[in-house]
């Protein structure tokens, strides 16, 4: 009987087996759409053995549900398959997550760089199965609350860096180990690498400029380093005070210089520094020369050294004084012994002589006549200028360094005084660049800038108070953060 004259209603269950039909000989053209519905089937018609497994001879394909990553099924159930048309792989749930199929495994074996309590950094990763984008780095460290990812793009599939963020390096305690691993965008992830939180030097006042950690010392202090660390530095002594009675300008103090910057003289390059703890003293500007004339000789004092660890800048000379009586000129080398920079002197008396490699010598007036000019004292980057008979000397101009962060002269020499004319620039001299005070023909007198080195300005012949005060001194470090 032909297989399109059999009613739906002649098929009963089990009234036709298997063996009865042949191979192929029921065509999809025979039967209409729906004209054999489900429970028309019985349950055991059609059991698996009636397809052969290497019955299937066929050249096509099945189709699995395709869609995009936001058509993912809401509720999918474990070992759901479909095609991620997004990423154009095939993907299935493994009860939590989709996941690519023979998706890329992961290692991560090395981290190079460092973390720090305090500051960012980069590290450099290097592993494999980075793949080529939406690499998530875990940083996790209970103790001190932190578990934080962030998403950086491998720079290969076997390499990459990662900046380390604020809810790491502000939170993590120095000595502890932060847990770092990768999970790829194939969702595999890595065992974790171990790397210790870093300490960070300390002292004096901190602050940053770019890439650079400055420490500034205004007063004496420690600076600590648990670490091998390259820094610049700078160190500047306390400069010296006026002279009175057409007083002489008071020396810069000496200046130490160690980095890049120019001028990079007189001192050479950065300096490594093994770990250690290192004393750091703040020389303080030298005292007032006292007054009036008439009961001392008015010679300035010379600034206090400053110190860093084995270096040692040298205080500035005292400005020289004109005197009284039997105690006559004194001259800035007098007042300025073995200053960082010299002192000025006045009359025809000698000058103060600049430490060699800190510090330059002052000058002395260069006319005959009855005002006795005094002259400037030395800066660190240039003598103090000659004075005229109607002109004191202006004190020596410092040198100008950035190590800061912001450009800035220190250890400028102090200008001489005249006791004739106004009490203005000239005649009077002028204070160098670097802290220098001008000098001064009344009763006041201009000090030495705090924390420059420079030197106090010359003061009036009958100044009871004396000459210009030196500057006090100033030790700054800085090194730069991507190289710790």
């Amino acid at each position: 009987m032909a297989i399109d004259t059999i009613k739906s209603t002649a098929v009963l269950d089990g009234a036709i087996a298997t063996a009865d039909i042949a191979d192929d000989a029921v065509t999809t053209a025979k039967i209409a759409d729906d004209a054999v519905t489900a429970d028309q089937l019985h349950a055991a018609a059609v059991t698996p053995l009636a397809v052969s497994d290497t019955a299937n001879t066929s050249t096509g394909a099945f189709d699995l549900p395709s869609g995009t990553t936001a058509q993912r099924p809401g509720t999918p159930l474990t070992g759901s398959q479909r095609y991620n048309t997004d990423i154009s792989v095939f993907e299935f749930y493994n009860g939590s997550a989709w996941l690519k199929i023979s998706s890329a495994s992961t290692e991560l074996t090395s981290v190079s760089g460092k973390i720090f309590d305090g500051i960012t950094s980069t590290l450099t990763l290097a592993g494999s199965g980075f793949l080529t984008a939406n690499l998530v780095v875990n940083f996790l460290q209970s103790a001190d609350s932190i578990n934080a990812n962030v998403t950086v793009t491998p720079s290969s599939d076997t390499a990459a860096t990662v900046v380390v963020p604020s809810s790491v390096y502000s939170n993590v305690t120095a000595g502890r180990a932060v847990s770092i691993k990768v999970t790829n965008s194939d969702g595999e992830f890595s065992d974790a690498v171990n790397v210790t939180c870093s300490t960070l030097p300390t002292g004096g006042t901190i602050t940053t400029s770019g890439v650079y950690r400055i420490h500034t010392f205004t007063s004496s202090g420690n600076f600590v380093n648990a670490e091998t660390t390259t820094v610049e530095a700078l160190i500047v002594a306390g400069g010296g005070s006026g002279g009175i009675h057409s007083g002489g300008g008071g020396g810069a103090g000496g200046l130490l210089y160690y980095g890049a910057e120019t001028p990079k003289t007189p001192n050479g390059s950065a300096q490594s520094l093994s770990a250690a703890t290192r004393t750091v003293t703040i020389g303080a500007g030298g005292s007032s020369s006292g007054g009036p004339y008439t009961i001392v000789n008015g010679r300035g004092n010379n600034g206090g050294n400053s110190v860093f660890g084995s270096f040692t800048a040298t205080g500035g000379g005292g400005g020289g004084g004109v005197g009284n009586g039997a105690s006559g000129g004194n001259s800035g080398s007098q007042g300025g012994r073995n200053g960082g920079s010299g002192g000025g002197g006045t009359r025809a008396s000698g000058v103060g002589s600049g430490t060699s490699g800190q510090g330059n010598n002052g000058s002395v007036w260069g006319g005959a006549g009855v005002n006795y000019p005094g002259g400037g004292g030395g800066g660190a980057g240039a003598a103090g200028g000659t004075s005229t008979q109607t002109v004191s000397g202006s004190g020596g101009v410092g040198l100008q360094y950035s190590i800061s962060g912001t450009a800035t002269y220190y250890a400028g020499g102090g200008g001489g005084s005249i006791q004739v004319g106004a009490d203005t620039t000239p005649p009077q001299g002028a204070g160098g660049l670097g802290g220098g005070g001008r000098g001064h023909n009344s009763d006041t007198h201009t000090d030495g800038t705090a924390n420059t080195g420079g030197g106090g300005g010359g003061a009036r012949y009958n100044h009871a108070a004396g000459g210009g005060l030196g500057g006090s001194g100033v030790v700054i470090i800085r090194y730069n953060t991507t190289t710790l």
